[in-house]
């Protein structure tokens, strides 16, 4: 399976299925199993934002220091790989000739939907009950 490692909270947010785009400066052809694997680094100032900080208390996590880091949180399909195309500060259209995406209020917020990034569509995402502890990398790695 291959793995992506995402800093945290970003990586609990997909775990949890408020977020369902990741966005990249980078493409990939790669679709398919992808593991979410959370970072050692935690974005402590995105953690106490809202409605960052109400998603994460819903499913337990009331602190930064409870987020699961350095291991594998999720399992999804990586689904499409769409480029940002358009972005007027409150929605960005992603995607060019017959497969188009909108992402608008709060997965807008939660990614840099910046023309010339890509999203990446998750799909039938699975969140681990205990999740597997794994060393990072960058890009795509086998896990």
């Amino acid at each position: 399976m291959r793995c992506i490692t995402i800093r945290q909270p970003w990586a609990t947010l997909i775990a949890i299925g408020a977020k369902r785009l990741e966005t990249r400066s980078w493409k990939t052809n790669y679709r398919g199993e992808l593991g979410i694997h959370a970072g050692k680094q935690v974005d402590r100032k995105a953690c106490e934002t809202e409605p960052i900080r109400s998603l994460l208390a819903a499913h337990g996590y009331t602190s930064a220091e409870y987020l699961p880091m350095g291991a594998i949180v999720a399992v999804c399909r990586l689904n499409d790989c769409l480029p940002v195309m358009l972005n007027d500060g409150q929605t960005a259209w992603l995607g060019e000739g017959e497969r188009r995406l909108e992402a608008a209020g709060q997965e807008y917020r939660f990614g840099d939907f910046a023309p010339g990034r890509y999203a990446w569509e998750l799909t039938e995402l699975c969140r681990l009950a205990e999740p597997i502890p794994a060393l990072g990398k960058q890009g795509l790695w086998n896990c």
